[in-house]
């Protein structure tokens, strides 16, 4: 059991109106249309697969919902297609990653052309996650939130 499978039943109580606000910035900064298929590396409970208007997928170690859309695994070896998805996010779980390279070389091979990650700011491996996003995708835009950064 881990830690966030520990945690499964506050976590929405404790974290979910500080992840809507990141959720909101990606949607107000991403193209997003109903056909589009969606996948949310980390997506604990998965609460973001009902914010956005499309076909949404998540996958996450720690199986904190029933949810059927939700996948129990690790982004370092995600169980899809290459390109199968028009948009991948990871709200605030990079830095979690066993193998941060490998999750976000992962991402970047099941994902087309359109990615929204968020990294905790105070994560000891923000630089170097930092430095991983911006060598394997073409990022955009940069926008400071209270206490992660969103890469677009």
């Amino acid at each position: 059991m881990t830690y966030y499978d520990e945690i499964a039943n506050g976590y929405d109580e404790l974290h979910k109106e500080e992840q809507l606000k990141k959720l909101k910035i990606i949607k107000d900064n991403l193209e997003i249309n109903k056909f589009d298929k969606l996948l949310d590396v980390g997506c604990g409970t998965g609460f973001s697969l009902d914010y956005f208007d499309c076909n949404c997928i998540g996958i996450d170690p720690s199986k904190m919902s029933k949810d059927s859309r939700i996948i129990k695994g690790k982004a370092e070896s995600l169980p899809f297609k290459d390109n199968e998805f028009d948009i991948v996010i990871s709200v605030t779980a990079i830095h979690n990653f066993d193998d941060i390279e490998q999750g976000l070389k992962e991402m970047k091979r099941v994902g087309k052309d359109k990615f929204a990650f968020s990294v905790l700011k105070k994560s000891k491996s923000f630089n170097k996650i930092k430095k991983l996003i911006y060598n394997l995708f073409k990022i955009k835009k940069e926008i400071e939130e209270e206490k992660d950064v969103i890469f677009l």
